[in-house]
């Protein structure tokens, strides 16, 4: 075997990358901008993928790498095995016992994610910027987006970046420099973290999620909590969750980190919290023993279409994510006033006949879909997809009571309905057994429509992933807005503003 690099040097942009072997698996995002810096830095590049678009593939050429494709038996590409990677990168989406995986780690070929090579070449266009991290099962993308707005409305130049969509390798290129990244972390990509150290970093929620990529619920909390290794100023964590409050008692931060709590209850000392219906910082003052900031109310959350209690908690999160960094209250109040929740995340799509129907296809697993679901008191629920060997069961249980009746569509179908029989067998449950997915909606909207009646909620909240008749979660929120809009003739009010 070829002789192997010492990559404990590669720590900087400016370092000796030249002619580095470099394998990266996947071409997607994720995997394209990390061929493309590794190519600007000069390193020979092999990527290797079961799929990938032209586009892609072209602009991999016109850079330099070279693409082998991956065969689907698990065989080892035999371009790869006479590359003789000296690294292998790899997109978040290959599981860990991955056959070329486990043929790296057979062979000592260190094995990072997209987020370590960020991290070592962050200096790119200058001094590195701070980072602020957020991870947790739920919540992610809306905290983050929270936390850039505040910090932009303070004067902060920023990049909310990571599994938010824009790459992290792309942010930390861009030329015009930023002086803050908010990077959302999945726990595929917290799974290969190893030397990153954020400027503050936050962990929203812990409930069972992506199972069958971590193998159990241990490695994936173990992967969450990777998240506060090394943090410098402040681990921000939920006291509604034990498990987060653990992450940062065993953290090894660094010296003079804080831990700062958040929930919906009165705030401790170093806590952001509520007070008679005041969202208040009791943690970035002088004088917290005794006094508190306050930043909002929840009534004119509730006015902007972010009064649910998850919406609230993540408001929370990322104002203590903002205040770490020195932002002003005032600045804080004033990004709140201006924000909007993304599409497909709690959307009123339409209102007729006293029935509202509500778009939260982002609730992608049951913890998601309990928010959403806790939020309302009559309910039509479209349910099921790709449960990712999550159990549905304790969410059917905890929220029979509020259920006029169910539309369950996806792959994993019998295992819902046999949810509703063993715990909410009062239910009316109707079953999409159509796997086309240009009438999978058609049909749950017109089933939803027969069992709704004046003052429900018909919700698509489907606690499961949508890849099994869906391109994407969005693809899926889509659908269900067109099949609502052409089940009601097109008489609906509809509304812009997220519920």
């Amino acid at each position: 075997m070829s002789e192997q690099r010492d990559l404990s040097q590669l720590t900087s942009w400016h370092a000796n990358w030249a002619g580095l072997r470099v394998a990266v698996l996947g071409l997607g995002v994720t995997g394209f901008s990390v061929a493309d810096t590794l190519s600007e830095l000069g390193a020979q590049v092999l990527v290797t993928a079961q799929q990938a678009d032209e586009l892609r593939l072209k602009m991999l050429e016109v850079i330099g790498g070279t693409f082998v494709h991956e065969p689907v038996d698990g065989a080892i590409p035999i371009e790869l095995s006479e590359f003789a990677p000296e690294l292998i990168v790899v997109s978040p989406g290959y599981h860990p016992d991955h056959p070329i995986l486990q043929w790296a780690t057979a062979r000592n070929i260190p094995i990072w994610g997209d987020i370590e090579l960020a991290w070592r070449v962050r200096d790119k266009v200058g001094t590195p910027a701070p980072w602020i991290a957020v991870t947790g099962t739920n919540g992610k993308t809306t905290t983050v987006q929270l936390t850039a707005a505040m910090l932009a409305t303070a004067g902060y130049r920023v990049a909310p970046c990571g599994n938010i969509g824009v790459p992290v390798l792309d942010a930390v290129r861009d030329p015009q420099g930023f002086d803050v990244f908010v990077v959302e972390l999945s726990s595929y990509q917290l799974h290969w973290l190893q030397n990153v150290h954020p400027y503050a970093a936050a962990v929203l929620n812990i409930a069972d999620d992506h199972l069958d990529w971590h193998g159990s619920l241990e490695a994936y909390v173990a992967a969450k909590a990777r998240i506060f290794e090394g943090t410098q100023v402040a681990c921000v964590y939920n006291k509604a969750d034990r498990q987060t409050e653990r992450m940062v008692e065993n953290a090894d931060v660094q010296e003079g980190a804080r831990a700062i709590g958040f929930d919906l209850g009165a705030p401790g000392r170093s806590d952001f919290g509520i007070v008679d219906g005041i969202l208040c910082d009791r943690a970035f003052l002088d004088e917290r023993h005794n006094t508190a900031l306050e930043i909002t109310t929840v009534s004119e959350l509730e006015e902007r279409g972010l009064g649910s209690p998850h919406i609230v908690a993540n408001v929370l999160a990322a104002s203590a994510l903002a205040r770490s960094f020195g932002v002003p209250v005032e600045a804080i109040s004033e990004a709140l006033k201006n924000f909007r929740l993304d599409a497909h995340r709690i959307e009123v799509v339409a209102v007729q006949d006293g029935i509202t129907w509500i778009d939260d296809s982002k609730a992608t697993n049951p913890h998601a879909a309990s928010a959403s679901l806790a939020a309302n008191n009559s309910i039509v629920w479209i349910v099921g997809g790709l449960l990712k060997g999550v159990n549905i069961d304790e969410l059917v249980a905890q929220h029979a009571d509020r259920l006029r009746g169910a539309v369950v569509i996806g792959v994993d179908r019998s295992e819902v309905i046999s949810a509703f029989e063993r715990h909410a067998p009062g239910v009316s449950v109707r079953e999409v057994e159509s796997a086309d997915t240009s009438d999978v909606m058609v049909t749950a909207v017109t089933l939803a429509a027969e069992l709704a009646q004046s003052g429900d909620v018909v919700l698509l909240a489907p606690a499961a992933a949508s890849m099994d008749q869906f391109t994407d979660y969005a693809e899926r929120g889509r659908k269900f807005a067109e099949a609502v809009k052409a089940n009601l003739g097109g008489e609906a009010d509809g509304e812009s503003a997220s519920h």
